[in-house]
């Protein structure tokens, strides 16, 4: 398997010489970190055994990397699955309209802190106005910048149940069926608050800005499905190394799945452009790509258990579902290994290095 470490040292010379000028600190920092991600170069953890010891080398833990961060992608749906509710869940996606698509380049942090607030935003006001609904709902939000070729296309998914509390009254209420709200109406909600929220931060409008704008509604049973896969892009990258497939003569082929056909494409691209179409997706650092709402939020705790309580939904068989995390082997008995030390600067023992 080609590996992304393997590509950037690599092409990184091309890249930087073609890239430099456009690269923001946040995507240098990625690019450095993920070039020594469980390399020769990277600290290292000790790992016992009963008769046997070795030195794995650490992940660089950057969440652009594709080689990390499987654990906290298992921890992020573990926690969204244990805040589960017994009521249908829905699926809404808020793309922004590639006309105001440069202006989120120039203003990563503020462009998408607005596209979070206004997608709530409007699912709130959604709520509280449907006449079966009436109250207050809680949502998962998720922040993707990239198409499934890695093309630039800022989205936000926002997973939330068919359901409210009604603080006044203090009532549980669900919403029945597969359709929740009008994704027509939901779009033009959702353009009328991005555009005064422009406003008042006085960015420049674009030339022309469509009338109609993209937004998907769509039911996904208990959610949970869409919880795992949000989760598995969270933390994964934006690119699998197994869907790297070749890497020469200055090309680098990838594959991806196509929206319509669901069936893999591939596309080849010079190696400077493939780091660029991976970089180009780093997010400013310590911005927040995934975030909960109304009562799904984590200072809800109390809530979320009530309402399990006295609807007698128990979350724990939907946690059993959830695949372990994998443990480190033994080369020689095969069995779980243990944690010693972490961290571990300028190991000499390299015979026993394994590059996991």
């Amino acid at each position: 398997m080609i590996t992304l470490a393997s590509v950037i040292n690599q092409f990184e010379a091309d890249f930087l010489r073609d890239y430099q000028s456009r690269l923001q600190p946040n995507q240098i920092s990625a690019l450095h970190a993920m070039k020594l991600c469980r390399t020769q170069h990277s600290p290292v953890m000790q790992v016992n055994c009963a008769d046997y010891q070795t030195f794995v080398p650490h992940s660089c833990g950057h969440r652009n990397c594709p080689h990390c961060q499987h654990h906290e992608s298992q921890r992020w749906i573990e926690r969204q699955v244990q805040r589960q509710v017994p009521a249908d869940y829905f699926m809404n996606t808020f793309t922004l309209p590639a006309q105001l698509r440069p202006l989120a380049r120039l203003y990563p942090r503020l462009f998408y802190d607005m596209m979070f607030e206004c997608a709530w935003a409007t699912l709130q006001s959604f709520s509280k106005n449907d006449k079966q609904l009436r109250g207050d709902t809680g949502a998962i939000a998720v922040l993707h910048t990239h198409s499934r070729e890695l093309n630039f296309h800022p989205h936000i998914h926002v997973v939330m149940p068919a359901a409210i509390i009604d603080k006044v009254n203090q009532l549980w209420r669900t919403k029945q069926g597969k359709y929740l709200f009008s994704h027509k109406a939901l779009a033009k909600v959702f353009r009328a608050k991005m555009l005064a929220r422009m406003t008042e931060e006085k960015l420049p409008f674009p030339s022309a800005i469509p009338n109609q704008w993209v937004v998907d509604c769509k039911f996904v049973g208990a959610g949970d499905k869409a919880l795992i896969y949000l989760g598995r892009y969270l933390y994964r990258g934006v690119v699998r190394e197994k869907d790297i497939l070749a890497c020469q003569e200055g090309n680098v082929t990838y594959r991806y799945q196509d929206n319509k056909s669901k069936r893999y494409k591939t596309k080849t691209v010079s190696g400077a452009k493939f780091l660029w179409l991976v970089l180009q997706h780093a997010l400013p650092k310590g911005f927040r790509r995934a975030r909960n709402y109304g009562f799904l939020h984590p200072n809800s705790k109390r809530v979320i258990k009530l309402i399990h309580r006295l609807l007698k939904f128990d979350p724990a068989k939907l946690l059993a579902t959830l695949k372990p995390r994998p443990q480190v082997r033994c080369q020689c008995c095969g069995g779980a290994m243990i944690v010693g030390r972490r961290r571990i600067l300028r190991v000499e023992i390299t015979s026993n290095l394994v590059l996991a």
